[in-house]
């Protein structure tokens, strides 16, 4: 049995969309499967949405009513009188709060108005903390959420900013999520602040995608990127205590980073090759490599946990990552490489790639593998060099385990 990665050039060749028959005499004639684009369309991403009924369903007079729409939308922002010894001594404040009630609540022209001088893009890979695959990815727009609350003037006593959507107007169904003072206000020079987004690819947000407008936090999983945004809430209660704490998770957790494998055929013919595609998420840690182990086995062998002896002595193979794209082409209308966060000024290209909490695809091709049953994996290395699921195994801060793909070469 032996197996071989492919080239960078095959890689290129194969990856492109409209998957290109490989040469016949090296890879016997079979397709390598298409790659998904680096900018996923709005209406692929996979959805999670939360809500009964799900409020990007609303339509019409109901949508108009829960403000959903960009005619209607706003935003409140108030400032929290919660006091209790001996965590708040004393209330935070805001000196301009913004609400419905007086009719100073924030709406979209005047959103848009501050991205003319503050608009920020930046590319992002959406991910729920508790599902074990990539949702989609996009070039997502905005205005920091820093110059929004300068909208309000002078705040004091202020430790924690809290955000939420619509929820169908009724209180249980109510989903916060938060940052802390530091994290909103400083952002070190090319880094990412949390920012209220208002386009996808370079188009309006989406009902589906939580439009008009929604916030996102760069470095998170998807829970703390909330849909539908209608409420910030300052407060001087340091305490994080976000809907998804309640669940034994991990409401401060990062992006892991983290290979994720396709699905593919159960049975292959003999002579034709096996291709391992998937998908790699970087994390606070990046990324280094994608590499797979490849393992023949008889009948139905028992799951192998993470940390099992055999699976950590591999031998474990390198896989090719997708090669960078021409940026002009693929970005939208009107934004250039050189004005996304992330992205070099100089070059137009991203600090690293993948880039920080982006993913792209990674592929490996195997020949010549003889009759039986196999089991195929994939893990990512970070910059730190530690390999999936390390450093932080706990699946409550977001899921990383190895995945497998069993076949049969017949």
């Amino acid at each position: 049995m032996s197996s071989t990665t492919v080239s960078r050039r095959d890689f290129i060749r194969l990856g492109t969309l409209g998957a290109a028959a490989a040469n016949a005499s090296t890879l016997h004639a079979a397709a390598a499967p298409a790659r998904p684009p680096l900018l996923t369309p709005d209406a692929d991403f996979q959805d999670v949405s939360r809500g009964s009924p799900k409020p990007h369903t609303l339509t019409g007079a109901a949508q108009a009513e829960a403000r959903l729409t960009a005619e209607t939308w706003r935003l409140e922002i108030t400032a929290d009188p919660f006091t209790e010894e001996p965590h708040t001594k004393v209330a935070a404040t805001l000196d301009h709060p913004l609400t419905l009630a007086d009719g100073s609540a924030l709406d979209l022209p005047k959103l848009m108005e501050l991205g003319r001088k503050h608009q920020v893009h930046f590319l992002k890979a959406m991910q729920c903390l508790n599902i074990d695959t990539p949702l989609g990815q996009g070039l997502w727009t905005g205005v920091p959420l820093r110059e929004v609350l300068k909208l309000c003037g002078r705040m004091t006593n202020v430790r924690r900013i809290y955000f939420w959507g619509f929820h169908n107007n009724d209180p249980k169904q109510i989903f916060k999520s938060s940052v802390s003072y530091t994290q909103c206000m400083e952002t070190a020079p090319g880094d990412l602040p949390v920012f209220l987004a208002y386009r996808l690819n370079g188009k309006p947000l989406s009902p589906e995608r939580g439009g008009p407008v929604r916030m996102i936090v760069p470095w998170s999983h998807g829970y703390k990127s909330i849909k539908w945004l209608q409420h910030i809430f300052v407060t001087n209660d340091a305490r994080n205590n976000d809907t998804y704490a309640s669940g034994n998770n991990d409401p401060d957790s990062f992006l892991k980073t983290a290979a994720y494998v396709d699905t593919g055929p159960d049975k292959i013919k003999t002579g034709e090759p096996v291709f391992l595609t998937g998908q790699v998420i970087s994390g606070l840690s990046g990324v280094k490599r994608v590499e797979y182990w490849l393992r023949r086995v008889e009948g139905n062998p028992a799951k192998l946990a993470d940390d099992a002896p055999e699976l950590l002595r591999g031998p474990w193979t390198p896989c090719e990552l997708e090669a960078q794209p021409d940026w002009n082409s693929i970005l939208p209308a009107g934004v250039s490489p050189q004005n996304v966060l992330g992205f070099n000024q100089a070059s137009g290209r991203p600090n690293s790639w993948p880039p920080r909490y982006g993913m792209c695809s990674y592929m490996a091709v195997l020949k010549d593998l003889k009759p039986g049953h196999y089991e195929l994996r994939a893990r990512s290395v970070d910059l730190n060099d530690y390999a999936q699921p390390e450093p932080r195994p706990s699946q409550k801060s977001g899921k990383n385990s190895i995945q497998v793909r069993r076949f049969e070469v017949v």
